[in-house]
């Protein structure tokens, strides 16, 4: 690929990473520059980037404690939090965090990176709205793309003068996009592209391997051929002809957060399944990321259970076995993160209890869809999402997302970058 760019993300949770991996063969020697950890980054802009992760951490595992960690998680919350959309307003003026990004950026927080940048100027792609903010605040000659990672946004991504700014917006859906024109950035900088999705799952834009896994995933989703009964025609048009078998048991991945949030609700799920595992009809899939410690409680709380963990010291090597294994996956359980975009691959998404305002608008987003389902009690995951199967609501979940949710942002973003 002849354009390159500067593909920049941060490690604070997986969100922001995940987005920044699929692009990363535009970024020289295909290497994603994480803003807080650098070569030879300043202690001070370390310090300043440690401070937020530990306290994005500290809360999410904080939140367990009964009332005060939901207490202090929703004050948290408060700083950061989407305001309703309607009535359609003016909602240009800045937030606390915001005004604290600033602060920090005239002091001179990341002007190291960004001068760096400059001795080779290329177009920057940042996941992060920080990095965008730095390159804008000092002059940085190129382009500066910001890469939304949700279904809507809070005030936080958009610049303190966003009339006056120059930052070009890679949206995923059309909310976001609308959103920001509430805080008066500029149409003309407002690209809606879909979330960057791995083409190792995709194929090319025809589509060809992802077509070829939801087909065989809607045969394990519908084994009662409830919904291939009323929907036949639907399912050949958009998958083609469907296998009248697939060998594997019914794959579920479970997908714990960044911060090792939810690991208590995989043990659950696990015992709830651990009869059907035993008897090989279904297959768990247990995401522990980068996180040995969570890796280490599955070990611990799961014993005599045979469910794959997903482990991998380095995030790259992660992402790379995870979406390995999504293409052999039938359903995805997580909260309503960054991978509530991943129903685009045709992945029934049951969702666990958002955190945080971002992912309550995801949340509202894949239903609105028809690419979720929340979980009911996951102690009685054994009945209850059988009836689901048998009822083909997964199934139809499951092509849902894969016709109404944009699967080639990825293709969409390269294409803008190149321009």
């Amino acid at each position: 690929m002849k354009s390159k760019a500067y593909i920049i993300s941060v490690s604070m949770g997986y969100g922001h990473q995940r987005a920044a991996f699929p692009l990363r063969e535009l970024a020289p020697e295909n290497k994603v520059i994480l803003a807080n950890d650098y070569q030879a980054i300043p202690e001070k802009d370390r310090s300043i980037w440690q401070t937020s992760r530990r306290l994005y951490e500290f809360i999410s595992q904080f939140r367990k404690i009964p009332f005060f960690g939901d207490f202090l998680f929703f004050v948290l919350d408060q700083f950061q939090k989407i305001q309703s959309f309607y009535p359609k307003r003016d909602l240009s003026k800045p937030n606390f965090q915001l005004e604290q990004t600033y602060s920090l950026i005239k002091k001179g927080w990341g002007r190291d990176l960004i001068n760096k940048l400059k001795e080779k100027p290329l177009p920057i792609v940042s996941t992060f709205f920080s990095p965008a903010f730095m390159a804008e605040r000092f002059g940085y000659p190129g382009n500066v793309f910001c890469l939304i990672c949700d279904a809507d946004v809070s005030r936080s991504w958009a610049p303190l003068r966003p009339k006056r700014s120059k930052i070009k917006y890679l949206v995923p859906t059309s909310r976001a996009a609308e959103r920001l024109k509430l805080y008066r950035i500029k149409p003309e900088n407002i690209f809606l592209t879909g979330f960057p999705l791995p083409l190792e799952n995709i194929g090319t834009k025809n589509l060809e391997v992802l077509r070829r896994d939801v087909a065989q995933r809607i045969v394990k989703l519908d084994p009662k051929r409830k919904f291939f009964d009323h929907y036949e025609a639907l399912i050949k048009k958009y998958l083609g002809k469907s296998p009248s078998k697939v060998s594997r048991p019914l794959t579920i991945i479970f997908a714990v957060g960044g911060a090792g949030a939810q690991k208590e609700l995989a043990v659950q799920i696990a015992k709830s399944l651990a009869k059907k595992i035993k008897g090989k009809e279904v297959k768990l899939i247990l995401v522990a990321g980068i996180r040995e410690e969570v890796k280490k409680y599955f070990e611990r709380k799961i014993r005599g259970i045979a469910v794959e963990i997903l482990f991998e010291k380095e995030i790259g090597k992660y992402f790379e076995q995870f979406n390995k294994a999504l293409r052999k996956a039938d359903i995805l359980w997580t909260k309503p993160s960054e991978l509530s975009f991943y129903c685009a691959l045709g992945l029934p998404i049951i969702i666990a209890p958002p955190l945080g305002s971002q992912e309550k608008f995801n949340k509202e987003w894949l239903l609105q869809l028809g690419a979720g389902i929340p979980q009911k009690n996951p102690l009685f995951t054994n009945e209850w999402l059988f009836d689901f199967l048998d009822r083909g609501l997964l199934a139809e979940a499951a092509l849902q997302g894969f016709i109404e949710a944009e699967k080639l942002g990825t293709i969409n973003i390269q294409k803008i970058i190149s321009r």
